[in-house]
């Protein structure tokens, strides 16, 4: 059985500039996909490809087993909600809701209730007749949002729709997406450089880095499992030392750190199999201190400072050889009293919650 939504080795350039390099990926009915990585990685420019608004160079779409390549954008019944609300201004709100339909040449009985619908899916029932400009950014992008599921479209794409709002404002309408989504079960693919945006609204992740994917799998499955190196310090906070790798047997390696302390049984990520140079992974919620070597694995450091951050208190140290190194602590830990700076304290951690990287 083929895929519902497959996009197979999708290429687009620019004169010599490669936006998208080799993309592929299969997406599930129901599925919300998000795009992911830093500004230029090619996630918008995939997204734009998939609508119709731009033609790759090499590679195909495939929705239900057929291309969609040879679609106009306005024939691929596909919605888009954009970073901008795109609202007409001189339409009020059940005006602009109901304009994809009028497209369509619904009849006026069904526009009615389809628009009364969503409205009431998007939590703006009431608001049919208020104009954009009366509305706040939030309710603007509801309406743009209603406006994209009101033709029950099966693939519903989204460019960065809540980068122009505020972080509390943001996070409120990410669980409205979310349950949105349940409701609908409509496919959702959507594009952010947010983590948290995410990992709070994802069912899979495609991080994206220079026009390739890295990586795609759940939330957990980057943070826990990453590919690559990008990867590991992308998804999640992330401290990287220098290492050597001495041996690597069964998916586990032997290192030496700078210090010329020795650790055995570190997972080796990337299905790497050489020695030589590499980085040690160290989540900083995975990291403890203490006042002595107590545990096997672990490192002395030096307290540089301590910033508190509600929830959390982040310790900054360093190491013998300079590098610094952040741990995370919950609020009241008992080791937070006892640290001051320029204390010495030992950093230690368990070797199979660590990660290593060749370079």
């Amino acid at each position: 059985m083929s895929a519902f939504l497959s996009i197979q080795n999708i290429k687009k350039t620019y004169g010599n500039l490669t936006a998208v390099e080799n993309v592929s990926m299969e997406i599930k009915p129901g599925e919300f996909m998000t795009f992911l990585g830093p500004s230029g990685s090619g996630k918008s420019t995939t997204l734009y490809i998939l609508a119709g608004f731009q033609d790759p160079t090499a590679g195909d779409i495939l929705l239900n087993g057929k291309s969609l390549l040879s679609t106009p954008s306005h024939q691929r019944n596909i919605g888009m909600v954009f970073q901008r609300y795109t609202l007409f201004p001189h339409l009020s709100v059940g005006e602009n809701v109901a304009f994809p339909l009028r497209v369509r040449k619904v009849n006026n009985a069904e526009i009615a209730e389809r628009v009364n619908n969503v409205l009431k899916l998007v939590r703006l029932e009431g608001f049919a007749e208020r104009m954009p400009a009366a509305m706040s950014g939030g309710q603007q992008q509801r309406v743009a949002l209603a406006r994209a599921l009101v033709y029950n479209p099966p693939v519903l794409l989204m460019d960065e729709p809540l980068s122009a709002l505020d972080k509390k404002l943001r996070e409120e309408i990410q669980l409205e997406i979310r349950r949105i989504h349940q409701q609908t079960g409509v496919t959702i693919l959507y594009v952010t450089h947010d983590q948290e945006e995410a990992l709070r609204l994802s069912d899979r992740i495609a991080l994206f880095n220079q026009g390739n994917i890295e990586q795609i799998g759940s939330g957990q499955e980057l943070y826990a499992n990453p590919a690559t190196r990008f990867v590991a310090d992308f998804i999640g906070d992330s401290n990287f030392i220098d290492c050597e790798i001495l041996s690597i047997e069964n998916g586990k390696a032997k290192l030496r750190l700078p210090s010329g302390k020795l650790i055995d049984d570190v997972p080796a990520h990337g299905n790497q199999q050489t020695t030589g140079e590499a980085s040690l992974l160290l989540r900083p919620e995975r990291l403890s201190l203490s006042h002595g070597p107590g545990e096997a694995n672990g490192l002395p450091v030096t307290v540089q400072d301590i910033t508190f951050l509600g929830t959390t208190v982040e310790v900054l140290t360093q190491t013998e050889s300079g590098q610094n190194l952040t741990v995370r602590l919950p609020f009241g830990h008992e080791a937070i009293g006892q640290l001051a700076g320029n204390n010495q304290r030992w950093l230690a951690f368990d070797s199979a919650q660590v990660q290593v990287f060749q370079n």
